[in-house]
């Protein structure tokens, strides 16, 4: 929405008033976002770069000066104009800051700073605080990217024991199904993208967009002809079958997948009778792999009944680990998936001797909209401030929730890559830099500076960020 895109009010209202409140004497402050814990001991940093590039790689101008001014005076509050006019003025309109991050990709355990914001100029110490409402969003990738990545591990588990392929058939194991749950096109492009560095199959084209703007991926996730319920129940209940063999028909070619949903009035008759009788000769002529999905009901008990149904129909080999993999068809559950439901169901699937190949997962709401901030318990809290030339830590310690006890100082990440561990650190008082720290042995800086003065320091490819996620284990 381009009513939207005046850097200077992509804050939050109070905001505006922040500068008048600092100490006498101030000329620099230092922030960090950390995840506090949460439902996850372990977050995949992601989202960053794509934050930087759509909201701090255009310059403010005068003009954005003019209209934040008409606005917030209308509002209420007080503006800082001569301080943004400085910035258009002496910095081109460039936020000086310097941002350092992990790399995206990284998988790091919760209560360790993942970023850290510092203002470089004295006389805009005041801007790492406004713009924490538009940093802290950093929170929806990072969270999306986490739960999809702790998803893919449970079906890495399963696969590793069951399957003969786990690697080649697990990208495509959790497709994205959550476009038109979310709360707008940028949730969309932006959550569905955190997912596509786990994952190869989506159906939210926002998310490839996203990927092919920010990440320099051409093409970042893949997809199949499916079904929807309006173009089978089109038909009518009585011409059913007609609408499965229609589907055969237009897209079943050899080596081609072919998903349709067959439950939109009974889906065990719609295995049994149509699919794996009327149909199933033709489906193993077409040389195409069926896709089969449920969509309603338990779906524990669904799937395990549906692989029943369609090993007595289709038949199945049993594979070098000795787990039965169906001939001819899949399945594919797309409705009350959440990582819970993804473990339950392959503990079932797996337990009734069948390879996790058999079952593919998609995941709409809970992989895109069923979050928020305190899922991971996402902050972006000052840590120190330099106050008549000298640096002074900065914290809360609320005795009522000492869950939001914050961390103080000027800090840093290091990481140990033998060990695996990472340490937040805090530079001495007196050190010139946030990085003028010796570090224990075996470990070295996590961070590189990302963004500093509206320059680039560090960017990543999609591809990049996939192999580092991909390598990060439980």
């Amino acid at each position: 929405m381009r009513h939207l895109d005046n850097l200077i009010l992509n804050t939050d209202s109070y905001k505006a008033s922040h500068w008048l409140q600092y100490p006498p004497g101030t000329d620099a402050t230092f922030f960090y976002v950390e995840s506090r814990g949460g439902v996850y001991d372990r977050t995949l940093f992601f989202g960053l770069q794509a934050i930087i590039k759509e909201f701090l790689e255009r310059p403010v101008t005068h003009a954005d000066v003019d209209a934040a001014a008409a606005l917030l005076a209308q509002h209420g509050e007080p503006f800082n104009e001569a301080g943004w006019r400085r910035i258009v003025d002496l910095h081109g309109g460039r936020m000086p800051l310097r941002i350092r991050a992990v790399p995206e990709g990284t998988v790091v355990p919760t209560h360790q700073a993942l970023v850290t914001i510092e203002s470089t100029d004295p006389d805009a110490f005041w801007l790492p605080s406004y713009l924490e409402t538009l940093l802290l969003r950093l929170w929806y990738p990072v969270t999306v990217a986490t739960i999809s990545w702790h998803a893919k591990q449970t079906i890495r588990r399963y696969l590793e024991h069951t399957s003969d392929d786990p690697e080649g058939q697990l990208p495509f194991k959790l497709h994205d199904f959550g476009a038109r749950g979310v709360s707008s096109l940028e949730s969309a492009g932006l959550g569905g993208m955190a997912h596509l560095v786990n994952f190869l199959g989506t159906d939210t084209l926002a998310a490839l967009l996203t990927a092919r703007a920010y990440y320099d991926e051409p093409m970042a996730g893949y997809s199949i002809p499916a079904a929807e319920h309006s173009t089978i129940t089109s038909w009518g209940r009585e011409r059913e079958v007609d609408a499965y063999r229609n589907m055969l028909h237009q897209f079943g070619k050899p080596g081609s997948l072919v998903a349709v949903v067959s439950d939109s009035y009974d889906i065990y008759t719609a295995i049994r009778d149509h699919w794996g009788s009327t149909l199933r000769q033709e489906v193993i002529d077409s040389g195409a792999t069926l896709v089969v999905r449920p969509d309603s009901g338990d779906p524990v008990e669904v799937v395990h009944e549906c692989l029943l149904l369609l090993d007595e129909t289709f038949g199945s080999t049993v594979n070098r680990k000795g787990y039965k993999v169906l001939n001819h068809v899949r399945l594919i559950q797309g409705d009350g998936i959440n990582p819970e439901s993804i473990r339950l169901i392959l503990e079932r699937v797996v337990g009734a001797g069948f390879a996790a190949d058999n079952i593919a997962f998609g995941m709409g709401g809970a992989l895109l909209q069923h979050l928020n901030r305190d899922t991971q318990k996402f902050a972006l809290k000052c840590s120190a401030a330099r106050i008549d030339g000298e640096w002074v830590d900065v914290y809360k310690d609320p005795v009522t929730d000492p869950g939001k006890q914050s961390k103080r100082g000027r800090l840093m990440l290091a990481h140990n890559p033998s060990s695996g561990e990472f340490r937040t650190l805090a530079v001495p008082p007196g050190a010139a830099s946030a990085t003028d720290l010796a570090l224990p042995d075996g470990f070295e800086d996590a961070m590189l500076t990302v963004w500093e003065d509206g320059q680039w320091g560090a960017q990543w490819r999609l591809a990049e960020v996939r192999e580092r996620a991909n390598a990060a284990r439980l």
